[in-house]
């Protein structure tokens, strides 16, 4: 797929969750992540999307529009992300899941995969040397190839290097690694989208 997904690094307003679901229609992924179907009328646009989250003035409302794109189903999450405190449940049944949180309050920007109920690696963009999950060092081998981390785990990459091309090549080889791709323009497509409880 063309657009991939390192464009997400040059948008300001990449402020909510991505999750990718191979195996599963965008429909499941939604109740997986814990959507209630009939709950928004659909489809809608990310900008109606933030309405929702934001009509009742408590900012408590959740929220997943849901498309697919390639192999992978994909959930943009808006409101609190709660999802991934449910990722090894999303990846039951041999599924695959990817989720990508930009932490724009908090960073970095987190990286989390998990297949078939077990949560397999996680690691913070710019921080891949803390790798976490079953299997911290599934990634291992990519990232050197990328030019991100060396054979021991350690960073490849000097300290006066910018941390958005760390995160650009950590993110192209996520792309290539799993095949994974958004379209550019996913914000102003209508989706069909569920409010999450």
């Amino acid at each position: 797929m063309g657009d991939g997904i390192q464009w997400l690094l040059d948008h300001d307003d990449w402020c909510h969750s991505v999750f990718f679901g191979r195996g599963l229609a965008p429909e499941e992924l939604a109740l997986r992540m814990g959507g209630v179907p009939g709950s928004v009328g659909s489809p809608i646009t990310g900008a109606e999307a933030w309405r929702v989250v934001m009509d009742d003035g408590t900012d408590d409302e959740d929220l997943v529009r849901v498309g697919a794109y390639g192999e992978w189903s994909f959930a943009l999450e808006y409101g609190i992300p709660t999802g991934a405190e449910r990722l090894a449940d999303i990846s039951r049944g041999g599924v695959e899941v990817v989720r990508l949180d930009p932490q724009p309050d908090h960073p970095p920007k987190q990286f989390a995969y998990a297949r078939d109920g077990v949560e397999i690696c996680s690691f913070g963009l710019g921080e891949e040397v803390w790798r976490w999950g079953q299997q911290p060092d599934f990634l291992l081998a990519d990232l050197v190839r990328a030019g991100v981390l060396l054979p021991d785990g350690e960073s490849a990459r000097s300290d006066e290097e910018g941390l958005g091309d760390e995160e650009r090549a950590t993110l192209g080889m996520l792309e290539s690694r799993f095949g994974l791709a958004l379209p550019r323009d996913v914000e102003e497509r209508p989706l069909p989208a569920f409010v999450i409880r």
